[in-house]
């Protein structure tokens, strides 16, 4: 069974900078794009940022578009997301997800990861 294991949240004042980490356990699989998410209290989730596995193609929501940078290291099969000049719209739980597919959708979910931006 695979496992994607966020961490790297935390509280940070605005202006601020987080860096988060996915890991991803469990047996070998195979993905396409990974993704991370974000869910703030009394919203829906949000896509913030992709990036293809093979081709390291990354797509952001314009909402964080300049602010943060998604990366992922293949051989420790890890995914980050480097957030900088963080606003408090920005506090949420942040998800990560694999789609194994193209035109799938994302379907292995870690447990998330609180970030919360004072101001």
């Amino acid at each position: 069974q695979v496992q994607l294991v966020e961490s790297g949240g935390g509280l940070v004042q605005a202006g601020g900078s987080l860096r988060l980490s996915c890991a991803a356990s469990g047996r070998t699989f195979s993905r396409y794009r990974m993704g991370w998410f974000r869910q703030a209290p009394g919203k829906e989730r949000e896509s913030v940022a992709a990036i293809t596995w093979t081709a390291g193609r990354t797509e952001y929501a314009d909402s964080v578009k300049g602010r943060f940078t998604i990366s992922r290291d293949i051989a420790e099969n890890m995914v980050y997301l480097q957030m900088n000049s963080l606003k408090p719209e920005d506090t949420a739980i942040y998800y990560c997800a694999a789609q194994r597919r193209n035109l799938v959708p994302y379907d292995i979910w870690g447990q998330g990861t609180q970030v919360t931006v004072s101001s």
